[in-house]
């Protein structure tokens, strides 16, 4: 049975180096390729599908985000994990708006850079409380009519676990309904909360579920 395919996409040799040492960790059926340039991200994801990108924003050919903007284009159902040495709140806070599932600063232990993997590889999302706090910081700004106060009580439980960085399947299971039911209120959330993946949405999560709901 074929294992996941893993493209590491970074130019530095010791880190991608690291990088096959903790991926088997978290994936052990883990395919790993590597691509070290912009332009041999987009031809490896054009030859391929990969289950999973760990992608360092600083590669060659790349400005800023573009290598992010550019992987999301071409293939935007593949999850996406940034691992950076940029880990200033205003980049944090670009990338999630940019499309990717997760963000792991490279000074982060193996332990949480295993931890998003697996999270990720599972259908979810992972952010560390840090990276969550710093976000919240950035995205941080007066609203007249803040959104998402109208979800109801089983919507508010839902977004609870995306925020714990649960799949549809593994919300399914603890709340005792259909994986399409969890669909539909993932869907709904979205469109109540103003965002488009389930990164956005735990973003809000923090502000939302301390309120009462309406």
């Amino acid at each position: 049975m074929p294992g996941r395919r893993v493209l590491i996409a970074d130019d530095h040799p010791l880190y991608c180096e690291a990088l096959r040492a903790v991926v088997p960790q978290a994936c052990p059926d883990a395919e790993i390729s590597e691509a070290g340039s912009q332009a041999a991200v987009l031809a490896a994801i054009a030859a391929a599908r990969f289950d999973l990108v760990l992608l360092d924003l600083n590669i060659p050919g790349a400005s800023g985000l573009s290598c992010l903007a550019a992987l999301r284009q071409a293939a935007p159902q593949t999850p996406v994990v940034v691992v950076s040495a940029i880990e200033d709140a205003h980049t944090m806070q670009e990338v999630i708006l940019g499309g990717a599932n997760a963000f792991v600063p490279k000074s982060a232990p193996r332990q949480l850079l295993m931890s998003s993997i697996r999270a990720v590889l599972a259908g979810g999302t992972y952010m560390s409380p840090e990276v969550i706090e710093a976000l919240r910081q950035a995205r941080a700004k007066p609203r007249d009519e803040p959104p998402g106060d109208e979800l109801t009580l089983r919507q508010r439980r839902v977004l609870e676990l995306l925020a714990q960085g649960l799949s549809n399947k593994q919300i399914a299971r603890t709340l005792a309904i259909s994986e399409i039911t969890v669909k539909a209120h993932v869907s709904s959330i979205f469109r109540k909360l103003g965002v488009t993946n389930r990164v956005q949405a735990v973003l809000e999560a923090g502000r939302l579920l301390g309120k009462p709901a309406h």
